[in-house]
């Protein structure tokens, strides 16, 4: 590159990077085409550079859209804390592409009950085209409409719900694996969570599978769920897909040597990764030790209290080992293993990690600080264990996957001791399968239960539990309609009890095929948390929503651990 070039490039940067101040505007040229570098020509492509001039031919929607429209989707979080402190409300705002000339801020209101204030603007971040707000001494005990202003066309309104603390019930959605493979709207999964009326909806991941073209995706599925999104509050986090990774071992942020990323780490410039992350996961609380990792990539793991219902939400991909030159390789990939007859104690090696020494010291604190609280959850991408046997096709039966957090097996027993300690249950996705477990881990229920969620849209890749031998386990679920319940070991050596499972009945049939979203409700009056599951496309018997066979799942509030 020639100097004149590169200092033009550089007076890109320095204007539509985060450097950028209220008053600016998009440049008449627009902004740099290739802000992640020339490396990888192309990243967030359809987002950078002069889009404008002609439409990326695999763009989902349209991108040069009304600029009354330009503001695509808000979320947001109020950092409630348990100590009595003043509560801070947290938002982001995900815009459409923005043209030459066009402001680089965005403007927040609330309505007083007499008129709109003014109470916060943000610049517009480049690459990604979002703007952030931070609101000190939020008034939890009411509704609180708000609205999004850019320019003086554009507006994006939604209502900031008052902290639940004194509901009887808390519920919350739980949903991951949002197909991209099946573009368009959401509006019987939109329509079905929000009859639902959680308090809280929680996406554990894979709300893209655009890989290199983030910004549309999360743009894309903005757009799908925004009805559900813009007036209650939402944790969102990026899995592997979201980073652009067909699985993802973080290894404390190191460079992948390849896209399969097996040998740990990102394969993505940390730049790349670093807008996900802020675009995806801004809005939470400040994360409870924010030293970057590896390649200065940011951590997002944080505590959000909702209705007195006391979230952990780890990263449980970010420091993870890979398996690629770690252990031996046992099957057709570093991450699958089919050999039955390999050595489960010999893959768990001194100083392979899972959750990180930064995490797990955190989450220790975190589950011995009960004051305010009425229960604890930890929030995560995917399970504490291999709860599938067979993957991708019925006929491929996989002996356990590293992918899961069943593997380091002493990590996970670590992970767990600590989720058991704080008497928490554990929501999650990740593995296009939705099942319940209570977790063993010196003993057959002596850990925590968790629910994962189905995929939303189940079109990249199906699993399914299916023991070979087809029998149920020792103490199977009395009267459950589905065959293989009880205590089994997973493929790692695992314990696990599983309660309940949805497994797919025909993959050509997107009405049988597993999609759909769950629902956990702490009932507090009961002690009991019940586990929900509901197909996408649910139907309902005498006006109640028909759940998969063997669900609803309930387990007590007051002893988590059996």
């Amino acid at each position: 590159m020639t100097q004149p070039a590169s200092a033009f490039l550089f007076m890109l940067l320095t204007v539509c990077l985060p450097a950028v101040h209220a008053a600016d505007v998009v440049p008449d040229g627009g902004c740099a085409a290739s802000p992640f570098g020339e490396e990888i020509p192309g990243l967030d492509g359809w987002a950078t550079g002069r889009w404008w001039i002609a439409q990326p031919k695999d763009c989902p929607f349209p991108l040069d859209v009304p600029r009354e429209e330009v503001i695509a989707f808000a979320i947001y979080a109020v950092d409630v804390r348990p100590s009595g402190a003043a509560a801070t409300l947290k938002l982001t705002a995900q815009l459409f592409p923005l043209k030459p000339g066009e402001a680089m801020e965005a403007r927040l209101e609330i309505d007083t009950g007499s008129d709109w204030e003014e109470v916060a603007t943000s610049d517009v971040q480049y690459p990604g085209w979002d703007a952030h707000f931070r609101v000190e001494n939020w008034d939890t005990s009411r509704d609180t409409p708000y609205r999004v202003r850019h320019g003086e066309q554009a507006v994006f309104q939604g209502t900031v719900r008052r902290n639940p603390s004194k509901k009887e019930r808390i519920t919350v959605a739980v949903m991951s694996c949002n197909s991209s493979r099946t573009p368009g709207s959401r509006d019987e999964l939109v329509k079905n969570i929000g009859e639902a009326d959680p308090d809280l909806l929680f996406f554990a991941g894979d709300q893209t599978y655009r890989h290199t073209q983030h910004t549309i995706g999360w743009i894309e599925f903005g757009l799908q769920f925004r009805e559900v999104l813009r007036d209650r509050p939402a944790v969102t986090i990026p899995d592997d897909h979201d980073v652009g990774h067909p699985n993802l071992w973080g290894a404390g942020g190191k460079r992948a040597l390849d896209k399969n990323g097996s040998d740990g780490g990102y394969y993505y410039p940390a730049a790349y990764v670093n807008m996900v992350q802020r675009q995806q996961t801004w809005h939470l609380p400040d994360p409870v030790d924010p030293e970057p990792v590896e390649q200065g990539i940011s951590v997002y793991f944080t505590r959000l209290v909702v209705g007195g219902l006391d979230f952990a939400i780890l990263e449980d991909r970010k420091f993870k080992t890979g398996p690629a030159g770690t252990i031996p390789q046992m099957g057709p990939r570093p991450d699958h293993i089919v050999d039955p007859a390999y050595d489960r104690p010999a893959i768990d090696l001194p100083g392979l990690e899972l959750l990180g020494r930064r995490q797990l010291d955190w989450l220790a604190r975190w589950a011995d600080d009960t004051d305010g609280v009425r229960a604890k959850a930890v929030l995560s991408q995917t399970a504490f264990c291999g709860a599938v046997h067979l993957h991708g096709e019925p006929s491929n039966r996989l002996l356990a996957d590293l992918d899961c957090n069943g593997w380091p097996q002493a990590g996970r027993k670590a992970a767990l001791r600590l989720i058991q300690q704080a008497g928490a249950v554990h929501l999650c996705g990740d593995q296009h399968l939705a099942v319940v477990v209570q977790h063993g881990i010196d003993a057959y229920r002596d850990g925590p239960f968790a629910f994962t969620s189905p995929a939303l849209v189940n079109t990249i890749y199906g699993r399914w539990w299916h023991p070979e031998d087809e029998q149920p386990g020792q103490d199977p679920v009395p009267g459950s309609a589905l065959p293989w319940t009880g205590d089994y070991e997973d493929g790692l050596g695992n314990k696990l009890s599983m309660l309940a499972y949805a497994n797919p009945e025909d993959r050509s049939d997107e009405t049988k095929r597993g999609d759909g979203f769950g629902v956990a409700v702490w009932d507090f009056p009961h002690k009991a948390v019940e586990f929900h599951c509901y197909p996408r496309f649910l139907k309902k018997v005498a006006g109640i929503p028909e759940e998969f066979p063997g669900w609803p799942v309930v387990v007590p509030l007051d002893q988590p651990g059996g």
